[in-house]
């Protein structure tokens, strides 16, 4: 029991030392890579922990190596920016002028749904309200918020996805398929699939074509009678 006592404080304070070493960053934004190592480094420590019949050095020298390589691709990094591309990536843009980029999404396996709620955590409720959204290089979404526009009254009620209603939330809203068709027809969008998203925001009606390049697209708006 006490060398089992003592071979648990020993890991402790390895990787303890090591996690401080390593960083002061929180979970949410860590890098992949420093993810990955935070993983590797927690799964190596419990074996030695756990099973007892493991020499502690098949513990302590694995987890000595990952810190030692966390600290050379860090400092590789910091020297070279093809390096710190090729390990933490690039900020993509989804959101430039107040468009939507589908292929951005798309790049970066993100749905509508997934940048709704993201917005939302951002105390951003409408698609409207965004000027430029960046997917960052830790998954977190920076928002520039259009300021010439005001705060809805309600969240964002997305009703078409891809091309495909949704419709559940139109239900939910005392709508159907004929009562969206009619609205997208008076915006010039004559079938659902040339339509990436739809969606409520107060009193209006917000729609955005399906196009391979962003510019292409077009963010069009019909407002609703009360």
């Amino acid at each position: 029991m006490s060398t089992l006592l003592i071979r648990t404080v020993i890991i402790y304070l390895l990787v303890f030392g090591v996690v401080r070493l390593t960083g002061k960053r929180q979970i949410s934004d860590m890098q992949p890579f420093d993810l990955v190592i935070t993983l590797l480094i927690a799964d190596l420590s419990s074996t030695p922990i756990s099973d007892s019949s493991t020499p502690l050095l098949f513990g302590i020298i694995p987890i000595l190596t990952l810190f030692l390589l966390h600290r050379t691709v860090a400092f590789l990094a910091l020297k070279s920016q093809q390096i710190r591309s090729l390990v933490c990536g690039h900020p993509i843009i989804v959101i430039s002028k107040g468009v939507v980029d589908e292929q951005a999404l798309k790049a970066a396996n993100y749905t509508l749904n997934d940048l709704i709620e993201q917005m939302r955590l951002k105390d951003v409720f409408a698609f409207s309200q965004v000027e430029y959204a960046i997917l960052e290089t830790n998954g977190s979404l920076s928002v520039l918020k259009n300021n010439s526009v005001c705060d809805p009254d309600a969240p964002t009620a997305l009703l078409l996805s891809d091309g495909k209603p949704i419709l559940t939330a139109l239900q939910a809203m005392g709508l159907d398929e004929i009562w969206l068709q009619k609205r997208l027809n008076a915006l010039g969008i004559k079938r659902y699939k040339q339509c990436l998203f739809a969606c409520m925001e107060g009193d209006e009606l917000l729609a955005q074509t399906k196009a391979k390049r962003i510019k292409d697209a077009k963010s069009l708006k019909i407002k609703l009678k009360v």
